[in-house]
């Protein structure tokens, strides 16, 4: 990186700079001083150096894999598993406040499976018409049925738990500081 820079500021300081030549008539003869070839192929060979040390392609490739929609569904359907309570009580400004938990679970979990993502946007959308028309029944009728179509469950209560159960190894895993993140320690 630094060679980089050190190219792309020493390319700029030469093309701006002034040169201190004389003028003087061409000559057709071969007589080149071995300091002018030199110059000239440095600048140049350090010019295409820099333009291509800052050329890089960009590589986002959307990353859709088990674990990218494993984390997704960890995340957002322990977030929409933990409505239950409020799904039951009615309590509709809870639902709505989890309104993106369910936008990213069923753009993260159900990445690449285009029919299961138009059938969870549809019940979606069911779950918030029952919000707008402040119907309880009709809320919890279409919460269970998204939770049942597409396997919601919250991440496991491992502290709970006796044993040996580890949740999680280091702190970049989605379960850490949750519920399941435990380890254990002998």
């Amino acid at each position: 990186m630094k060679l980089a820079i050190f190219l792309t500021l020493f390319t700029a300081s030469t093309a701006f700079s002034p040169t201190f030549t004389t003028p003087s008539r061409t000559s057709t003869s071969l007589n080149v001083a071995r300091r002018d070839v030199l110059t000239t192929a440095f600048t140049t060979s350090s010019a295409f150096a820099a333009g291509l040390t800052f050329a890089s392609p960009a590589l986002a490739d959307g990353a859709v894999s088990t674990q990218t929609k494993n984390r997704a569904r960890g995340i957002y359907g322990s977030r929409i598993a933990n409505l239950k309570d409020a799904v039951s009580a009615g309590d509709f400004g809870a639902v709505v406040a989890e309104k993106n938990a369910f936008i990213l679970f069923n753009s993260g979990a159900l990445k690449g499976d285009k029919a299961k993502t138009t059938e969870a946007i549809g019940a979606t959308n069911n779950i918030f018409a029952a919000i707008r028309a402040q119907d309880k029944p009709g809320l919890k009728k279409a919460y269970e049925e998204y939770v049942k179509a597409f396997e919601i469950g919250g991440l496991p209560n491992l502290v709970e738990e006796s044993g040996n159960s580890q949740g999680y190894s280091n702190d970049y895993d989605y379960r850490a500081r949750t519920k399941a993140g435990t380890i254990y320690v002998r």
